[in-house]
């Protein structure tokens, strides 16, 4: 029995470590160490579109490696870094470089945080402005001798307690 869960757990940990190796970028080859870092650079500067908040250099999603394929074959069949990235542009928009261009279409993207920031400090220096333009509400009569009366009993209390 022994036998059995160690090459059950043997065969885990060889296919663990297959998958694990499906994402590195060591399987891709160059003619030279400038194509290499040149292809590095390009997948540097796109968006895992599964993940989002990684590059496609660093993704380990399927859909990740696809495209790293697929810019690995442009590459390789001499295809320019603006054709690649028009190509991928063209196929998936502008959200698939990480560094969007200003044009009307990112427009939200690129000035939407600024706009959200100036619409919250306009409500908060006039949530402040008017907390400091209300007067202080004046106590009536009636208010101020259950107060002074509310004390007086307050006082009692400790002062007998102690």
């Amino acid at each position: 029995m022994p036998a059995l869960i160690k090459s059950f757990l043997l065969s885990i940990l060889l296919l663990t470590s297959l998958t694990a190796g499906a994402f590195t970028l060591e399987e891709f080859t160059f003619d030279s160490p400038e194509q290499q870092a040149e292809f590095r650079e390009l997948i540097s500067k796109l968006r895992c579109l599964v993940c989002q908040n990684e590059s496609l250099a660093g993704s380990k999603a399927e859909l990740a490696q696809d495209l790293r394929n697929e810019v690995y074959r442009m590459m390789r069949a001499g295809q320019s870094e603006d054709e690649i990235l028009d190509f991928l542009i063209a196929r998936y928009g502008d959200f698939v470089l990480y560094d969007p261009p200003l044009k009307p279409s990112t427009y939200i993207l690129w000035f939407g945080p600024f706009v959200l920031i100036g619409i919250g400090a306009v409500f908060m220096v006039r949530a402040l402005l008017r907390k400091n333009s209300a007067p202080d509400a004046e106590l009536s009569e009636d208010d101020r001798l259950r107060l002074k009366d509310m004390l007086a009993n307050h006082d009692g209390k400790t002062n007998q307690s102690s």
